[in-house]
């Protein structure tokens, strides 16, 4: 054979030996491997680390361990028991059969659920609790979301102290960032196994969140002109502890909890995440387990109730040792009224305010032909729309921009955006891409009862720009998610409502909105959410020896059940809104500070509460982190908690329950019961005077309720309140409608 021969034979060797070590590595690759928490009996005097790998598969040291991916992904050590890993589903079978396995989670992705909201709350520099907290200097804020801007100038550390000596947090920045404000940033990103990205912002969101729960005072503020004031957080002197557990509005469990348990190891006060799951068993919710030990460290939690209302029993976040928070309306409109050509006006919003508007009229189309099968007006084919404007339907929570584009890409000349009937009279302050306005239902049936009434109808638009004192101040928006709660009815979800409608607060710059405008508007229980966080931050701030749940006590039971006119709060539908809707009321933080009375609860309170559920010692050992044997521990039911609300169902005869208060306010005092129920039933509160001689004195009471006669399936709500002469401590009481 000669030598070219050889050559030859021996690269086409060289080629299939190859392509056998290509076919084998990219099998090797190919084996799909998924994200999961795995739940372990916490270790008993071994290292947390050492002890979770010894769970995970073990490979010879070879050339091709580059090969194999790195299974642990984090060690949780703090607020659950367990671990991280990125495992094939052979290799997850074979941790399940180690000693100490418990429970396997996979891993799943939730979605992410100012300058007026301080003056609306009541918060003022020369008054209420914002002189008295300090602004809520020195507490420390933990903020899980999407990461932070922290050039933006609500974050300098103008007039802020140094973080406390028991700060432990890191600043994972690459130059600069953190300061006396933003005092601590992480970033968490399982997608690429131990490789982070600085916590920068990348959505907006995060940015939006941590300045409304304390940004520092940033004046001139406004979104394109409108809402224009001084910007600032509930607490603007607290610091900020930064954990980017989200990406575009995307957050792993694996991250959160990853977040949650850096929170806790660096000393957090306050706790703030925009994001849950749907409700469930707490024995099979990781969060549920993380708050938990987050709670029993001292820190004050505030969850998002969720957007998934009107719907009854869709409120998350649902656990007794968290606040959880609906979204309320403001008194402030970015009006864009609607003129029709009989001269009927209707108010709307947008944040699309041109000038010189109001001036010309407009054929006036609903594209009924369309709206059957395309109710969102995405597409006008065989339609005209060029020149007019379009009456098209509301997408609810999100998409109405994206309405508006397909209406001037046909060429419209503008757009109406009516609700849906469930969506009632909430709406949104959009940044619409042509003159628009979103009215309510109510208005929106009316254009149409226009257009139909007539062969030429037209409109205008008419943008008045920002409308202070508008009313009803005070409602529940429409997506804010109802109780009661699946996991545990007899406790009242959500706690409390704050404003978390076209809210004005800083953001970042994104791939939507690349250019960064400063400031934004947006909307969701996300927003409701930090301002709570916030308020939370102020109580602390005046008590810091003041347990997470004597904080919620404060905030539920000084918070208002009715809006600016003395009338009940209403919700969506202007109806009045029920405890399910709205929680005990509307916050307000000046009474939060001194509340008079709290309910306070421990560890062991809810245990026992845990224990009442009857799942279980091992479902309640789960929660806890540690064994429980409810036969030793005891157990109570729902309304036996020391809640500051009261769900009772008397339909099978009188109910008593008793409640323990402890006096925060004045040491000589005393309070009569007042209560507020329909006529057909009948609370007796036993006994009905406490007097109280010291600080910090604890009395208990019994309160019985009964019905005078057939309740039906609609159910009852009032009031207990205990009054003095300086304080009023209202509790809800609520009997759930029948099933």
């Amino acid at each position: 054979m000669n030598p070219s021969s050889c050559l030859i034979s021996y690269f086409f060797w060289y080629l299939y030996v190859c392509s056998l070590s290509f076919n084998f590595f990219a099998f090797a690759s190919s084996i799909e491997r998924k994200n999961y928490i795995i739940h372990v009996q916490p270790p008993d005097d071994f290292d947390t680390e050492v002890y979770h790998r010894s769970f995970l598969p073990v490979y010879q040291t070879t050339e091709s361990e580059l090969e194999e991916p790195q299974h642990l992904i984090y060690s949780y050590g703090e607020v659950f028991s367990g671990f991280a890993a990125r495992l094939s589903e052979e290799e997850l079978n074979a941790v399940k059969k180690k000693d100490g396995f418990l429970h396997v989670y996979p891993d799943q992705y939730v979605p992410l659920a100012t300058t007026h909201s301080p003056d609306f709350l009541g918060l003022h520099t020369g008054g209420g609790s914002w002189p008295r907290s300090g602004l809520g200097r020195g507490v420390i804020i933990g903020m899980l979301d999407t990461g932070i801007l922290p050039s933006h100038a609500s974050f300098t550390d103008v007039g802020l102290p140094p973080p406390p000596k028991r700060w432990k947090g890191i600043c994972e920045f690459k130059t600069g960032g953190c300061n006396n404000k933003i005092i601590g940033a992480r970033a968490f990103g399982s997608a690429v196994i131990n490789v982070t990205a600085p916590p920068i912002d990348d959505a907006g969101h995060g940015t939006h969140t941590a300045s409304t729960a304390a940004g520092n005072f940033v004046g001139d503020a406004s979104y394109k002109g409108n809402a224009n004031g001084t910007a600032a957080g509930m607490a603007p002197h607290a610091h900020l502890a930064i954990y980017k557990v989200c990406t575009r509005g995307r957050c792993s469990i694996v991250d959160v909890l990853a977040g949650l348990d850096a929170a806790v190891k660096d000393r957090v006060d306050v706790l703030s995440f925009s994001l849950g799951l749907s409700s469930g068993p707490f024995q099979y919710d990781p969060i549920a387990m993380a708050t938990f030990k987050a709670m029993e460290k001292g820190i004050f939690v505030s969850c998002a109730a969720g957007n998934g209302g009107p719907a009854i029993g869709s409120v998350s976040n649902e656990f007794p040792w968290v606040l959880t928070v609906a979204a309320g309306t403001m008194d402030r409109s970015i009006r864009a009224t609607v003129k029709l050509g009989n001269g009927k006006e209707l108010d709307g919003e947008s944040l699309f305010q041109p000038a010189n508007s109001g001036s010309v009229s407009y054929p006036l189309v609903h594209p009924a032909s369309n709206m059957a099968a395309n109710p969102d007006c995405e597409n006008f084919e065989g339609f005209d729309i060029h020149g007019k404007i379009a009456l098209c339907m509301s997408s609810g929570l999100s998409g109405r921009v994206e309405i508006g584009s397909s209406v001037l890409g046909f060429g419209g000349a503008g757009m109406i955006l009516m609700n849906s009937k469930p969506e009632g009279y909430t709406t949104f302050a959009d940044a619409h891409v042509l003159p628009a306005s979103h009215v309510s239902y109510s208005a929106g049936a009316a254009i149409l009862s226009y257009i139909n009434s007539t062969t030429n109808p037209t409109a205008t638009l008419v943008f008045k720009g920002t409308v202070m004192d508008s009313s009803p101040s005070r409602t529940i928006a429409f997506f804010s998610s109802r109780g009661p709660s699946k996991a545990t009815p007899g406790i009242l979800k959500p706690d409390i409502t704050g404003p978390g409608m076209n809210i004005l607060a800083a953001w970042a710059p994104t791939l939507m909105h690349p250019f960064d405008q400063g400031f934004n508007i947006v909307s969701g229980t996300s927003m409701a959410t930090p301002h709570l966080s916030g308020i939370a931050a102020l109580i602390k701030s005046v008590h810091p020896d003041w347990s997470p749940a004597a904080i919620k006590s404060a905030i539920m039971t000084t918070s208002d059940n009715v809006d600016r006119t003395g009338k009940p709060i209403k919700d969506e539908q202007y109806q009045k809104a029920s405890f399910f809707a709205m929680g005990a009321g509307h916050v307000n933080p000046s009474r939060a500070v001194d509340p008079g009375l709290v309910y306070d609860l421990g560890v062991n309170d809810y245990i026992s509460y845990l224990c009442g559920l009857e799942d279980g010692d091992a479902a309640v050992s789960a929660v806890v982190h540690r064994s429980v044997n409810c036969s030793l521990v005891g157990s109570i039911k729902e309304a036996e908690l020391n809640y500051p609300a009261l769900v009772i169902d008397p339909r099978s005869g009188p109910v008593t329950v008793n409640r323990t208060v402890t006096n925060v306010g004045l040491a000589k005092s005393r309070y009569a019961a007042v209560v507020y129920m329909p006529k057909e039933i009948k609370v007796i509160v036993r006994p009905w005077i406490l007097h109280f001689s010291y600080v910090n004195q604890k009395m208990s009471f019994a309160v019985t309720v009964s019905s005078r006669g057939n309740l039906g399936n609609t159910g009852a709500e009032g009031s207990l309140m205990w009054v003095s002469s300086s304080h009023v401590v209202r509790s809800p009481i609520v009997i759930p409608a029948s099933t």
